[in-house]
């Protein structure tokens, strides 16, 4: 027996030194990218918010998308956009800096409920709700579930239709179990991450390139934390839950709504999610542009004449609300 234990013990030294690296890795770049923001409160978590603008002006909500956090709308995005409007942007919930509860769901229903809050909390009336990737679906819900918080939505290469598979890029992110889940992003992940940066930007970028400050401005050294890893996979893993019902009441839409989306798009498809969106809503209108997934970085002033024309036909809306 005391040998038994004795090679236990030495077969989890690694798994002890994996954990204590992702554990100094993860509390230094908290310490190299601290909030910068304020923290709302929400049921099951914590949200962390920036604001600019005028606080007069028409409110515009930024929402980011599987993995990321508001970083991803620094580089122009955000402040295009302040010059005219009051610019709410938000971690969402387990995201960034935000927390959330181990048992609250990471839905898209349960988010848009936390932002419906938030919207509420800050007094942004009807604002036009900006949702990229993920955050469109998120922000799709909110539409539908919470009408009376959405003056309009701008999607930025929305996933709009629950897929049948995750993008390869992705799939780390699938691992169902709950206990292996945290043994990987407390041990494998992040050195994994490390090795894997390059290739993971390069895919997820495609075919553009990414920032060669993304790490740092763009907020990239915030995947290498575990509890990133963590949420995002409950992010991916909970989109069957809810995504099926609120693609199914798309029809019920009544608001501006406008897509845009990069034809050369290597993560989501334009036609799966975009025109098959633009289809169901009357009215909806989607604009077209050459470059990958992550348009808010590549493309900012693009997305930034986007927003503000979507954000103009919610005038009304907004003055509703």
């Amino acid at each position: 027996m005391k040998t038994l234990l004795f090679f236990l013990g030495l077969a989890a030294l690694p798994l002890l030194g994996l954990a204590w690296f992702t554990r100094r890795t993860a509390a230094r770049i908290v310490q190299y990218l601290p909030a910068k923001g304020r923290f709302v409160d929400v049921p099951g978590g914590r949200l962390h918010v920036l604001e600019s603008g005028p606080e007069n002006a028409p409110a515009v909500l930024l929402v980011h998308g599987l993995g990321g956090q508001m970083s991803h709308f620094d580089y122009g995005l955000a402040e295009q956009l302040a010059r005219s409007f009051r610019v709410v942007v938000v971690d969402r919930p387990g995201s960034g800096h935000s927390l959330r509860d181990e048992l609250t769901s990471a839905d898209v229903s349960t988010q848009a409920a936390a932002l419906a809050l938030l919207i509420d909390k800050l007094a942004l009336g009807r604002p036009t709700v900006v949702g990229h990737s993920l955050g469109g679906a998120i922000a799709l819900a909110l539409a539908v579930e919470h009408p009376a918080s959405v003056g309009a939505l701008a999607l930025v290469a929305p996933l709009t239709h629950a897929p049948e598979t995750a993008p390869q890029v992705f799939k780390a992110l699938t691992i169902e179990t709950r206990w292996v889940r945290k043994l990987f992003a407390w041990t494998l992940a992040t050195p994994g991450a490390i090795v894997g940066s390059k290739k993971v930007l390069a895919a997820v970028f495609a075919p553009e390139k990414a920032p060669a400050d993304f790490a740092v401005k763009g907020g990239g050294l915030h995947s290498l934390r575990p509890s990133q890893f963590l949420a995002a996979s409950s992010d991916l893993q909970a989109i069957p839950l809810r995504m099926p019902l609120v693609q199914g009441r798309y029809a019920e839409l009544a608001l501006p709504l406008s897509v845009l989306y990069a034809r050369q798009d290597a993560i989501l498809d334009w036609r799966e999610n975009g025109q098959a969106l633009v289809d169901k809503v009357p009215g909806a209108r989607l604009e077209l542009v050459d470059g990958g997934h992550m348009l808010p970085v590549t493309q900012p002033q693009v997305v930034a004449d986007f927003v503000e024309r979507a954000a103009r036909a919610a005038a009304p809306q907004q003055r509703a609300g």
